[in-house]
């Protein structure tokens, strides 16, 4: 009789460590869908980070030398949006044991580029070497601004809604791709060229 108490102990120990495992499968998931895109995503992120290094470089060698203060407005956040891109990547495609834990780190992530691109703006304003246009607030404070604020709200509703809020990580990803690729090819056209090439309505 002792021996049979046991064995379904042992039975039952099984069970619950079978069941938790599924409810784990069940929490990864919808995360395991996504695996291949922030692959991919990520390592634009990573090699376009490498690549604006390069941009800085040019702009070191330029004649028109651009001033610490320009660089932090509109260079910096650039590098910014790239490894912010690669960040969340690593964290989707981390093995989480549940979303909670995934949605509270994305949730940081959206709150920290929402304070960062305030700071931004602070910074594009307190610069004198060069006038903003509306196009430049529209790329490098409103969208990224929008970006990680729809982050955050959507990291919040992660563990409920995985589905629809998974898409919704997944665009912000792509848009801080394009922001960031947008304003890394303006800043070296602004620089190749000269501010004298510029329309009327363009910044660089």
């Amino acid at each position: 009789m002792r021996s049979r108490n046991n064995l379904n102990a042992t039975d039952d120990k099984a069970r619950f460590h079978k069941i938790m495992m599924l409810i784990e499968e069940a929490a990864r998931s919808p995360l395991a869908a996504w695996e291949s895109f922030y692959v991919v995503v990520g390592s634009s992120g990573a090699a376009l980070t490498g690549l604006q290094f390069v941009g800085i470089a040019i702009i070191a060698e330029s004649k028109r030398g651009s001033t610490l203060r320009e660089i932090s407005a509109f260079g910096t956040p650039t590098i910014v949006h790239f490894c912010g891109v690669l960040l969340m990547s690593a964290l989707v495609s981390a093995p989480w044991h549940g979303l909670s834990s995934l949605a509270l780190a994305l949730g940081a992530c959206g709150v920290a580029g929402v304070i960062y691109g305030l700071i931004t703006v602070k910074r594009a304003r307190q610069q004198t070497g060069y006038r903003p246009v509306f196009e430049d607030w529209l790329w490098h404070a409103a969208l990224p601004i929008f970006g990680y604020t729809v982050l955050a709200i959507s990291a919040a509703l992660l563990p409920g809604h995985p589905q629809e809020t998974l898409f919704a990580i997944g665009a912000i990803a792509l848009l801080l791709l394009f922001i960031g690729i947008h304003n890394a090819w303006d800043a070296v056209t602004y620089i190749t060229l000269g501010p004298g090439s510029q329309k009327p309505k363009h910044k660089r």
